[in-house]
């Protein structure tokens, strides 16, 4: 199914949307509870995570990226269609040290209350358990081990915080009846979502 046909949906797929923002709530307060013990505190740097090439996998956290980017005012959104363009352009030919994302302005997102998953929990130690395979410990990010390499591991389980993002997922796809796989950078669903906002745009101006 063709995501495109789905851009204007958002008002409709709003209870959902409210039951992720919950979601994101409860992730950033496990994340705050967790780095604070640690010390941890998230400055910016060089290896930003803003320079990973990480990759979305939920429907949900697409259509709430969505809703954030249009409360940015129509020339804004051009604008960050035209960084999202260079950026994919640029992972094509540049690998490493990677290619900032699209809504990075002065080391601030853009788009901060409406990131997804990853950009909430990436930094920090953590566990992920799998009923089919054994316990997956993640390390911390660069800076994590600058400020806080030689402190002790302490529990930061996401298993949960996974399992009830998955279930909205599932429960989502049930109800739209989407079923388009995902995988897709922050650029490329900017590209995507962008399309018909430039049209308009273009139009006016024209």
């Amino acid at each position: 199914m063709d995501l495109k046909k789905h851009r204007n949906q958002t008002v409709k797929y709003e209870p959902y949307l409210n039951r992720l923002a919950a979601i994101f709530r409860k992730m950033d307060e496990c994340y705050d509870e967790t780095a604070g013990k640690y010390g941890f505190v998230c400055t910016g740097c060089e290896d930003s995570c803003c320079r990973t090439r990480f990759y979305h996998h939920t429907l949900i956290e697409y259509f709430y990226l969505k809703s954030g980017l249009e409360s940015l005012s129509s020339a804004d959104q051009v604008m960050i269609h035209s960084m999202a363009l260079d950026a994919n352009s640029q992972w094509k030919t540049q690998p490493a040290p990677g290619v900032m994302c699209p809504l990075n302005e002065a080391g601030r997102c853009r788009l901060y209350a409406h990131r997804p998953m990853i950009c909430r929990l990436h930094g920090i130690p953590h566990e992920l358990h799998h009923p089919q395979k054994s316990r997956y410990k993640g390390q911390g990010c660069h800076e994590f081990v600058i400020q806080c390499g030689g402190k002790s591991y302490i529990s930061f389980d996401r298993t949960p915080l996974y399992q009830e993002l998955a279930d909205l997922e599932k429960s989502f796809r049930q109800e739209t009846g989407l079923s388009v796989k995902m995988k897709m950078t922050i650029a490329e669903m900017l590209t995507i979502l962008q399309t018909s906002i430039i049209c308009v745009f273009l139009m006016l101006l024209g």
